[in-house]
């Protein structure tokens, strides 16, 4: 529940992006801006809380608590009347800043509490971020308020308490074994692991694709409508239920790795999203809504399994002391190769046809499939 409520500050300017773009006179090239700002801020943040080890050195619970006060007071500023295009940056910079204190230590957290069932608790925890993530689109989609400032308005609600539900109910866990002094080496000293490398290069393909998707995802329709305009989309409800199903995939993908492999199930999920990649230019000749939205709906599910695995991965073959370290480490670099495949798509997108850009994300799950083969992981 704290994560699902904290990382709804991820995408709220993307749920409210048309009233943003009408607000403050944006160029439609703010969605790219704007959601690269929020991954560049996280970036910044998983780095500086790796190179110090504050979750491997501090309560987590406590990290996680403040992280989210601040994270909603610098979403909710979004609302002032007076923002241009380059303070909505710097707030969704600081937005995405606090967010490092929010997922990778939410993973650490979990990670104090499951040993032999990390791989389901990682599931339903990434698929309460994924949730987390579409929930702005559902709340516009809602229609029941004003303004889309109260859409803004509830985010900021939402992960103040996540923040006190972490803080008040889930205590440090009894796996935690705390890190007690800074060693700034440490954050890559665990890539001297091949399996971790492994691990972390599957994770990286897999975000070359996961972000730029999500981001993408209302353009997509946008695109796939503008094509067929005598179909009528919601767009901003099926965005949600588009990202949204992703974390019913992250649990189910957690309960297969027990049975099949956690190494299996993560190629398995990697060669799927990637198929999508590559057949996405046929999806727009669909002439049925319906099996559009189907397709969308397929690939937003095997988009995302593959993420509570990496991480699982990746914490199975950290350091014990250096967990929180290892994960948020693995994040940051992550999350930079996000913002390369979001501004990709978005220069593709002036030179090439809307349809077959998406192609491009292919070349994240090929890597991912093939670093996960040269480490060999064991069912």
């Amino acid at each position: 529940m704290a994560q699902f409520c904290c990382t709804s500050l991820w995408f709220a300017s993307n749920g409210v992006m048309e009233e943003l773009i009408q607000s403050f006179q944006l160029l439609p090239s703010a969605l790219s801006h704007l959601t690269s700002a929020v991954q560049f801020g996280f970036i910044s943040g998983t780095l500086l809380f790796a190179l110090v080890s504050i979750a491997d050195r501090y309560s987590p619970s406590k990290v996680f608590l403040l992280s989210a006060l601040f994270g909603a007071f610098f979403n909710v500023l979004l609302i002032w009347r007076m923002n241009t295009i380059v303070s909505l940056i710097g707030f969704r910079f600081l937005t995405g800043f606090f967010l490092a204190g929010i997922y990778p230590v939410g993973m650490k957290i979990a990670s104090d509490y499951y040993d032999k069932k990390l791989g389901i608790s990682l599931g339903y925890l990434v698929g309460a971020l994924v949730l987390g993530t579409a929930s702005p689109h559902l709340l516009k989609s809602l229609d029941i308020f004003p303004s889309w400032r109260y859409v803004v308005y509830s985010t900021s609600i939402l992960a103040c308490m996540g923040g006190l539900f972490i803080f008040l109910f889930v205590p440090n866990g009894p796996y935690r074994k705390k890190s007690q002094q800074i060693k700034l080496s440490s954050a890559f000293n665990v890539f001297q692991s091949k399996k971790f490398r492994g691990a972390a290069f599957g994770y990286f393909g897999h975000m070359w694709e996961l972000y730029a998707f999500w981001a993408f995802v209302p353009v997509l329709l946008s695109t796939y409508q503008s094509f067929h305009p005598e179909y009528d989309i919601n767009i901003a409800l099926t965005s949600f239920i588009i990202i949204g199903i992703g974390g019913l995939s992250c649990i189910i993908g957690g309960y297969l790795s027990h049975s099949y492999g956690t190494g299996n199930v993560a190629k398995f999920a990697l060669f799927l999203s990637g198929l999508c990649c590559l057949v996405s230019p046929l999806a727009f000749m669909i002439n049925t809504p319906f099996l559009f939205i189907a397709f969308l709906l397929f690939w937003g599910m095997v988009v995302i399994m593959d993420s509570p695995l990496f991480s699982t991965l990746v914490a199975q073959n950290a350091p014990p002391k250096l967990k929180g370290t290892a994960l948020t480490i693995v994040n940051c670099i992550g999350f930079s190769i996000t913002i390369v495949s979001i501004q990709l798509l978005n220069i593709l997108s002036n030179h090439w046809s809307a349809t077959y850009i998406y192609c491009i994300l292919a070349l994240g799950p090929l890597l991912g499939i093939y670093a996960l083969g040269q480490s060999k992981f064991n069912p």
